[in-house]
């Protein structure tokens, strides 16, 4: 079976500001993955609405554990794997189902719950080796902890 690769790139948001997390997908950002789905499917708007996650402004609880579908915050089945442009994760979300196995990660049936109408069903599904996802984890991890630690700011 082929498997997609992940890894999650964490920069800080202007000048010294808070740490974003975006997921890249075969080495290309999400957020650059739905924008160009969502404008190849006529999508209005579509374009620049998504951000990275700000770990910093909700209590998402760790990373890991929010990535593995398994977030401290009530927000239903469905994770949060991206945010607003505006860095505000519920103004307008990507919502995914996250599912783990020995073996897998997988992320499926998105959606954009602002936009109830709309038909991600041919965005994804991406499968993860959970070997490989596991140390991207890890890496996150390693990054906000010390980012964490960081009383340079």
């Amino acid at each position: 079976m082929i498997s997609n690769e992940i890894r999650f790139a964490c920069q800080h948001r202007g000048d010294g500001g808070p740490l974003v997390v975006v997921p890249h997908v075969d080495g290309a950002p999400l957020t650059k993955l739905i924008d160009e789905f969502e404008i190849a499917a006529g999508m209005q708007p579509a374009g620049d609405a998504y951000g990275g996650l700000i770990p910093e402004f909700f209590r998402f609880g760790p990373m890991h554990d929010h990535f593995l579908g398994l977030s401290t915050s009530a927000m239903g089945p469905k994770t949060p794997v991206l945010g607003c442009e505006c860095g505000e994760w519920g103004c307008w979300p990507l919502m995914a189902r996250i599912t783990a196995t020995v073996d897998l990660v997988t992320w499926d049936a998105f959606e954009q719950p602002h936009r109830k109408t709309r038909d991600y069903m041919a965005f994804g599904p991406f499968q993860f080796d959970r070997h490989q996802y596991d140390g991207a984890l890890r890496a996150l991890s390693a990054v906000i902890d010390s980012d964490a630690g960081d009383t340079s700011a």
